[in-house]
């Protein structure tokens, strides 16, 4: 059993030794820990620092690509290195080291295919009352289009078995947290949570604004659950449009038949008109994003085959090398 810790890692040089020095190297259970960094473009020598402080694996891009492209990126190469299961953890020492072998707990006992690290938002006394209501709110959000009941959806302190990273299919440009719990949830993965520290650190270099995380989470959540329930997704919004449309026939039908006064209320019928038309349009826009949502679930089904496939030839190469390495010792 191989347990990879991928630290994404843009410019933190100072906190690496710190956040390096609080990774276990020993848990029971797991015969093998190594720490992958995962170097967005730093420019302060955080890879070297990382190479001096033990680090076994040092992915770096010559420019800064963003937390998800980081993420998912880290995730490849864990998964190609033969992690069984990866741990994500933040480079600023957000998150205690020490929690670890908390969090790979539930996935080591069979019971998650994913573990979320819970900050207790509400009991964070450096969080703002701004920034507790959002990421409240927020999460709230997430957990009702996921189906799932994780209470700190932004947290990046998670772990992830093999089978669970290989399912996911990431798309986001602007963070992972959020799409990966609504693929999570909608993929039927096993997820549970446990409590663990958020210390203070800088200031956050993803969000600039409440209002631009809120805009972001926002396009975000939305970006996905249409993805994922297209059907559903543009039938609200067709709703929304019809039942204006349909309250407005009615009130023509009522100034016309009751009042005898239909001649006034032409715009009515027109817009009426318009509304229905519109919101028969937009339903059948989410019919043909259904039928393009089963294929993309069909390609998604492929990919995760073909990596299971890779995974059983690797593991024969393996054993056919072990196999050739016996006989020569033998001779």
């Amino acid at each position: 059993m191989k347990l990879i810790v991928q630290i994404p890692c843009l410019d933190e040089a100072d906190q690496l030794p710190a956040t390096l020095a609080e990774i276990p190297r020993h848990i029971d259970g797991i015969d093998t820990i190594e720490v992958l960094l995962i170097d967005d473009g730093s420019t302060d020598g955080s890879a070297e620092i990382a190479r001096q402080h033990g680090v076994d694996h040092v992915v770096r891009s010559t420019r800064s690509r963003g937390l998800a492209a980081t993420f998912k990126s880290g995730i490849d190469a864990a998964l190609r290195l033969g992690a069984d299961i990866i741990v994500n953890t933040d480079s600023d020492n957000q998150y205690p080291g020490s929690s670890i072998p908390a969090l790979v707990a539930p996935i080591l006992r069979g019971e998650a295919d994913m573990v979320i690290g819970d900050r207790q938002i509400a009991s964070v006394e450096h969080f703002s009352f701004t920034k507790k209501k959002l990421q409240t709110l927020g999460s709230w959000v997430v957990r009702q289009v996921s189906g799932t009941s994780v209470n700190d959806t932004t947290s990046g302190f998670r772990a992830f078995t093999r089978n669970a990273a290989q399912r996911l299919n990431l798309v986001s440009d602007y963070t992972y947290t959020l799409e990966s719990i609504i693929q999570a949830g909608k993929k039927r993965l096993a997820i549970t949570q446990v409590p663990i520290e958020a210390r203070k650190t800088r200031p956050s270099r993803l969000v600039r604004s409440n209002w631009d995380y809120v805009k972001r989470s926002a396009a975000t959540i939305v970006r996905i659950y249409a993805m994922y329930e297209p059907l559903k997704f543009f039938s609200y919004v067709s709703a929304s449009v019809i039942l204006p449309g349909v309250g407005l026939s009615l009130r023509y039908l009522y100034f016309r038949e009751i009042l005898n006064e239909g001649q006034g209320h032409v715009q009515s019928v027109i817009l009426a008109g318009v509304l229905l038309v519109l919101g028969v349009i937009i339903f059948l826009i989410g019919l043909a994003m259904d039928i393009l949502a089963t294929q993309r679930r069909l390609v998604e089904e492929t990919l995760y085959r073909q990596r299971l496939l890779e995974d059983r030839l690797d593991e024969e190469a393996q054993r056919r090398d072990r196999e050739r390495e016996h006989q020569e010792t033998h001779r």
